[in-house]
């Protein structure tokens, strides 16, 4: 159980990719504040990005706050303030030297997290909480690991989250007030509902084609995002846009607009099967219980794929064989290498197929996948951590 502590909490947060940092970083702040009672100062160097996932920050606003969280400005001309007592440097993102250097010339030295990206890969175990003395201050760093197993941090999650899903797959009203909310009558059970929040993808056609022609009705809830143009380009619609509905064969199509952080959970909890991209909606997919597709954040060097394979393999370890390869196949074929086509085509149908065979399957072990990772909690685990390190350096001091 996490001991009682009172911090103040300055969390950095450089915007990279549009939704993914600022999405992890904005979730932890409020649960901090409000769950845990710390006084949470968000820095952040994009707002614009922000009111996407929090409609009421003020873009002009330099500091303001929202939901609990002050939420800061963070300028190159960075003000002179007294550092928090509980520092996160999100991903790695450089803090501005002038704050740096107020922490060194604190008599109580600010705990420094560095809060990693998400990874399933073996090494990151033997790496959660390590110290990395500063070259040049007397400052320590700890390096933070979000992840899978009981040897790293955990994953973020809110105290009543799985509580308030149950109650919305059980409650057929909630769900009704939810599909009037997209401006849509509740399906009926027949129809196979999805969710694709994903990158620019050379295989989307493809899964379209085999959604058209398959022999199950099927809805496709499109959240805006960047696969948005390639989307219109498949009905022919060369300004696809908010609220516009498709249908070619069994597929039909709804865009929607952007969804908030919350109502972003309904929409997965609301689906039969999401498709999510990058770390916050990867994360949140889970918690929903449902079947999911990832497309893992790109990068030049692949280094993304392993990522990819290693929690693959993690996450389909307690499946049977013949689901153990749906996965495995309509994933890799959704992060492709294959170049774009009849091949990806191909491909891409076959691989959801074996996919909606093992559905019954996948339905039963993404709910016991989210009952097992629900046991480690990253914002107590953090919690944890700083009352770990105030033992350790009042044990120092009576050493000295």
């Amino acid at each position: 159980m996490t001991t009682k502590i009172t911090l103040r909490c300055d969390i950095f947060c450089n915007v990279i990719d549009n939704y993914g940092d600022i999405g992890v970083c904005w979730r932890l702040a409020r649960q901090l504040a409000n769950e845990h009672g710390l006084a949470v100062r968000l820095w952040v160097d994009d707002l614009s990005s922000l009111v996407k996932l929090c409609p009421e920050v003020v873009v002009t606003d330099e500091k303001q706050k929202c939901r609990g969280v002050e939420v800061c400005l963070w300028s190159k001309s960075f003000p002179d303030i007294q550092p928090a007592g509980l520092v996160i440097e999100a991903f790695a993102c450089k803090l501005p030297q002038s704050y740096i250097e107020a922490m060194a010339a604190q008599e109580k030295k600010s705990i420094w997290i560095n809060l990693e990206y998400l990874s399933a890969e073996a090494w990151v175990e033997s790496h959660h909480k390590l110290p990395s003395p500063h070259s040049t201050l007397p400052l320590t760093k700890y390096f933070f690991f979000p992840g899978f197993t009981r040897r790293t941090g955990g994953l973020l999650l809110e105290r009543n989250l799985l509580t308030q899903r149950d109650a919305f797959q059980n409650d057929v009203e909630q769900q009704q007030v939810f599909w009037r909310s997209i401006g849509m009558k509740m399906p009926s059970p027949e129809i196979l509902k999805v969710s694709l929040f994903a990158y620019e993808n050379s295989a989307l056609h493809g899964l379209f084609d085999v959604w058209a022609s398959g022999a199950q009705p099927l809805l496709c809830l499109v959240p805006e995002d960047r696969i948005l143009p390639q989307v219109g380009q498949y009905f022919g619609d060369t300004a696809s846009c908010i609220g516009k509905s498709y249908s070619r064969g069994n597929l039909r199509v709804r865009v929607l607009p952007f969804v908030e952080q919350e109502r972003y959970d309904e929409l997965l909890w609301a689906c039969d099967v999401n498709f999510v991209r990058g770390e916050d909606s990867f994360v949140r997919a889970q918690w929903a219980g449902k079947p999911f597709i990832w497309q893992i954040y790109p990068q030049h060097d692949e280094v993304h794929l392993k990522k990819l394979q290693a929690f693959l393999m993690l996450y389909s370890d307690q499946l049977s064989r013949p689901a153990s390869q749906a996965v495995d196949g309509l994933w890799r074929v959704w992060n492709p290498l294959i170049g774009s086509g009849h091949a990806v085509s191909m491909k891409i149908g076959q691989a959801w197929l074996s996919f909606v065979a093992a559905r019954g399957e996948l339905d039963k072990h993404a709910q016991h996948w989210a009952r097992q990772l629900a046991e480690n909690n990253l914002a107590l685990n953090l919690l944890d951590f700083c009352v770990e390190i105030g033992r350790m350096r009042a044990l120092e001091k009576e050493g000295q």
